[in-house]
């Protein structure tokens, strides 16, 4: 069995603004709060070959892995996947972006199993995940929105 999450937020700013800020991977460190550094190691196209790694946990560990993700401006729509997985035997992501009346809906679907010889199952992980996107979500629409109103002034 594996894991799945499915989480949105509608942000009140222009799609173009959204999809610039969100796919700045050089800028994540900023964006997220849970990433101490962004590390692009390739480009091929459309596709970026990046290296995150997250601020120490409570035990001074800092997680890093490297991810690729490939956006598509046509249908506003990024597939993504850790290359080095780590704990996870795979996981994907897809990022969705759609104008709505009340701006834009960023959604983000995980899919995921994690290893054996992981110390959480995917029951864990998804809680763990959608606890975390809804902080991620919001702190992104905060920002994105901050800069959409700062652009307008």
């Amino acid at each position: 069995m594996a894991g799945h999450t499915e989480n949105d937020v509608v942000i009140d700013a222009p799609l173009d603004l959204v999809w610039e800020m969100t796919n700045d991977v050089e800028s994540w460190p900023s964006l997220f709060s849970e990433y101490s550094a962004a590390e692009i190691l390739e480009r091929r196209g459309d596709t970026v070959r990046f290296r995150l790694t997250m601020h120490p946990d409570e035990n001074g560990t800092s997680w890093s892995w490297v991810s690729e993700r490939t956006p598509d401006p046509v249908t506003r729509t990024v597939r993504a996947q850790r290359v080095e997985p780590g704990n996870f035997e795979f996981m994907k992501i897809y990022w969705e972006y759609r104008e709505t009346d009340d701006g834009v809906l960023m959604r983000w679907v995980q899919d995921f199993h994690m290893k054996e010889s992981a110390p959480i199952d995917d029951e864990a992980m998804t809680e763990r995940l959608n606890r975390n996107t809804r902080i991620q979500m919001d702190r992104i629409k905060g920002l994105v929105e901050e800069t959409a109103r700062a652009r307008v002034a």
